[in-house]
């Protein structure tokens, strides 16, 4: 079968949905253009500040396609096959995961822009807020120990192209550090010289491809300069220095002014990401690609993982992710123009993530089901090489046309792709570290330098914990550290989606008490909440499992089984506090903090 048909129909289904579902949510949640968002209500320049649709599109993706619509497709598809994933990428997308970022986005901005959080208190209860609150940081740490693990494995090893031309992790460590260098002199440009973002865009985005190439000339070669000072060093040092070096990256740019770093950063990846995304596209439509890897590999994989409720877990972030409501919530939202904008910022943006999930499922699809490439089994090896020999198959067509000259190097594309993997993950990290002391700060009423300094240390000190061990998977067998938290992540991550839909159904039926609320919210409600509380269950016995085997348990399995028990515990409260908050309702009681009638108009 080829490629293109199967991109060509999943385009049109989520084109279709978007120009069919958006306007029916649209009306359901009766958006007013008219109305005064928050961005102008409260326009403070600072944080809140209306923004042009397209730039706040290009800053919520950025901000929401991290490393998620990449490794779990990759991984979903290589364990249960291309077809399961690709159905649950289209259904989930659209009518769950797009619906949970839209109604997340207006929650926010009929609550004056507050958290979603804050919308639970005010139609829960205190106590839910801080339940809710205490379940995103835990989630949160787990989203920064997983992205930071796979993204330090990028800048360490070599790896050998079919071609034999090799890309060394050095080189893609040196292109990131570039990268990241760009934004902050574009932000200072921004604000001392007064440049444009649309000028700042035309001058740097160049400059990223520059670094991606120059990355591979001028390497920064971890394991030699660790071998300067310890002849003994290795690849797997040099890969858990690169953790701790993200990690104290993550504090130092989650303090810094949005200005310098995170807005700049947001508008050169969301452009960069979209260049990512048509890349992988004209592979997929120029470059002739046949599918190759089976479209069902069963229910059950060899380790014993089933695709119910594994693949709902797996691919989180391009189906839906509950980490998306706390950018909506947090920063979109106070951003947002017209309350009508909320279709293609948060509605979209889900779809448009959603393709960026099948692009890296096709780098699946295109692969023999005995692949070399497969036996390691690292998702942002097979996203590169796969987008590397797409292109590298659409140079060939170009060629073939008359154009001999034209000529894509598999080094360059491979570092391409390995690059815009990195990049999704930056923009994820930080953010993840801010709103991560921005909960603690909440919780402990420490507002001052000292508490934005402790917070920070906090979210992104105990994930220094996890990336320092050494972890053995369910066979016993040691694993990557991020594989093992990969499946914490997306149970975990999928929970809050579950929370963050529990929230949105409480307000809705408070306020409106209507019964579509109960199909359009509700029902993805109930099936996130018994996917991800399922899930977690399993991790638990099999947590269980492996302190009670014969080998000696490893003390961090403790850590991961009191974790998971203390994140089931959370969601099972949660969801009591919200029956309690609907059947106050449905009695006609009073609820906490009920919200003032502007808070709910339209």
């Amino acid at each position: 079968m080829s490629m293109l048909v199967i991109v060509l129909a999943s385009a049109a289904i989520l084109s279709v949905a978007y120009l069919t579902y958006g306007p029916l949510l649209v009306r359901l949640l009766k958006l007013d253009p008219k109305a005064q968002t928050p961005a102008y209500e409260l326009r403070d320049d600072v944080d809140y500040a209306p923004l042009a649709p397209n730039e706040l599109l290009s800053q919520h993706f950025s901000a929401i396609a991290a490393a998620g619509p990449i490794v779990g497709p990759i991984l979903a598809g290589v364990m249960f096959g291309w077809l399961p994933a690709l159905i649950w990428i289209l259904v989930g997308s659209i009518l769950i995961g797009g619906v949970h970022d839209f109604t997340a986005l207006v929650a926010s901005i009929r609550h004056k822009a507050r958290s979603i959080a804050e919308v639970v208190r005010d139609h829960m209860s205190r106590r839910a807020f801080v339940l809710f609150l205490s379940f995103v940081w835990l989630a949160l740490v787990y989203i920064i120990v997983a992205f930071t693990d796979v993204t330090a494995a990028s800048f360490v090893g070599t790896q050998t192209l079919e071609n034999g031309e090799t890309v060394t992790g050095a080189g893609i460590a040196s292109s990131s550090l570039m990268y990241l260098a760009l934004p902050i002199i574009m932000g200072l440009l921004q604000r001392y010289a007064k440049l444009s973002v649309g000028w700042a865009i035309i001058i740097f985005l160049p400059m990223v491809g520059v670094s991606i190439w120059a990355g591979q000339y001028l390497p920064v070669d971890m394991t030699a300069m660790l071998k300067l000072v310890y002849p003994a060093a290795n690849d797997a040092m040099a890969h858990k220095t690169w953790d701790f070096l993200l990690l104290a990256y993550c504090c130092v740019a989650s303090v810094v002014p949005m200005w310098l770093l995170l807005q700049p950063r947001g508008h050169l990846g969301g452009y960069f990401l979209y260049v990512a995304l048509a890349a992988g596209a004209v592979g997929l439509l120029f470059g002739g690609a046949e599918v190759k890897y089976p479209y069902f590999n069963g229910w059950t994989t060899a380790k014993g993982e089933t695709l119910f409720p594994v693949l709902f877990i797996t691919i989180a972030c391009g189906a839906c992710s509950g980490f998306h409501s706390l950018i909506a919530s947090g920063t979109t939202s106070k951003q947002l123009r017209y309350e009508t904008d909320a279709r293609v910022i948060g509605y979209g943006a889900m779809l448009l993530e959603a393709m960026v999930a099948i692009v890296s499922l096709s780098c699946v699809m295109i692969l023999a089901k005995d692949a070399p490439l497969l036996k390691d089994g690292q998702p942002n090896l097979i996203y590169a090489q796969g987008i590397g020999a797409l292109l590298e198959q659409f140079s060939a067509f170009v060629r073939a046309r008359g154009w001999s000259g034209f000529h894509l190097s598999s080094q360059l594309t491979v570092s391409f792709a390995l690059m815009a993997f990195t990049t999704f993950v930056y923009d994820t990290l930080d953010v993840c570290t801010r709103l991560g002391r921005y909960i603690i700060q909440e919780l402990t009423g420490w507002h001052d330098a000292k508490g934005r300094w402790m917070g920070t240390l906090l979210t992104a000190g105990v994930p220094v914990f996890f990336v320092m061990q050494s972890i053995n998977g369910v066979d016993g067998k040691p694993a990557p550290l991020w594989r093992v938290f990969w499946a914490l992540f997306g149970a975990s991550n999928q929970l809050l989606a579950a929370l963050t839909l529990l929230g949105v159904t409480v307000w809705l039926w408070q306020t409106r008490r209507e019964l579509w609320v109960l199909f359009v919210v509700g029902l993805p409600t109930v099936f996130m909440y018994t996917m991800s509380t399922w899930a977690l269950g399993r991790m638990i016995y099999n947590y269980v499992r492996q302190l009670q085997g014969p080998t000696s348990p490893q003390q961090i399995t403790y850590v991961l089984l009191g974790i998971s028990i203390l994140l089931l515990v959370l969601a099972l409260a949660m969801l009591v506090e919200a029956v309690m908050a609907l059947t106050r309702s449905s009695n006609g009681g009073s609820r906490p903090n009920a919200p003032t009638p502007a808070m709910v108009s339209g």
